[in-house]
């Protein structure tokens, strides 16, 4: 028995055990490009730890896309969840991480304040075109003492068009997130009431409304919808929008080390990340 063994063979025993059992909680990936490099190349649902390693979050982590490694923070698909929400559900995150969801904006600042990252963003429309914006910077409130006190503010620069055309730069960046119950634009009316959204809402209000109604394709009244504009124009609602950012120096996520796959077993997949039911 262990208790038989002389005390310096006791504790090598131990240190034989110890890495196969504490490995899961040693590898605590701060986004989808540890995962990555720490081998888990499948596209799905993982955790990741941006806040510590007492407050894991379910993401979707695309693995496939231009090389993958991005952490999607926002995706519509189907119109099941209701995105007319406010802001402390903006804030925390809302949704399943297997469908739809919102990552939450404290996490999106918690990632870019560790990393660099780029934005990507691919658009889906429902006769089957597909489209997509890149971005190679992108962060929230990055020199911001409090960034929820800052709004968590926008800033995108290094467009590059991948046929769906800029929707973001000039009139959201540098724009505070605005909710219907926290209304942070620059317009004398509410926006995100008005289009029944949430976003970095600017100047006239938007040209992008991810966060808008989900109205299957083409609507009589227009900007309410999943909008981007310089694709579809103002009348016409997505089916299919991810928004997803990824390191702009990989190399800085191969640092974490370590062979555990973090994929989660399909039960997990069922979990949401903070919310339960839509409103």
């Amino acid at each position: 028995s262990l208790t038989s063994l002389p005390p310096s063979q006791a504790c090598l025993f131990l240190a034989a055990l110890l890495p196969a059992a504490v490995h899961p909680l040693m590898f605590q990936p701060l986004d989808c490009a540890d995962i990555y490099n720490d081998g888990s190349t499948a596209s799905g649902v993982y955790r990741i730890y941006p806040a510590g390693p007492t407050s894991p979050l379910y993401v979707y982590c695309d693995m496939d896309t231009e090389g993958g490694k991005w952490t999607v923070f926002q995706r519509r698909t189907d119109g099941t969840l209701n995105f007319y929400r406010g802001w402390e559900q903006y804030r925390r995150g809302f949704g399943h991480a297997a469908g739809e969801y919102w990552l939450g904006l404290e996490t999106i600042h918690l990632l870019t304040l560790r990393k660099k990252y780029e934005l990507r963003v691919d658009l889906q429309d429902f006769e089957g075109g597909r489209a997509h914006a890149s971005y190679s910077s992108f962060s929230l409130s990055p020199l911001a003492v409090n960034a929820e006190v800052d709004g968590y503010t926008l800033h995108i620069s290094g467009f590059q068009d991948g046929g769906a055309g800029d929707s973001l730069t000039a009139i959201n960046n540098g724009q505070k997130f605005s909710t219907f119950d926290r209304d942070q634009d620059p317009e004398n009316l509410n926006c995100a009431e008005v289009y029944y959204g949430a976003f970095w809402y600017g100047p006239g209000c938007h040209v992008a409304n991810p966060n808008g109604l989900y109205l299957w394709g083409s609507y009589p009244r227009g900007w309410v919808g999943v909008v981007w504009h310089t694709w579809k124009g103002s009348s016409y609602s997505l089916k299919h929008i991810e928004m997803k950012m990824r390191p702009v120096s990989l190399a800085l996520s191969e640092t974490v080390t370590g062979s555990q796959q973090s994929l989660l077993s399909l039960s997990d997949h069922e979990m949401l990340n903070q919310d339960t039911e839509p409103l």
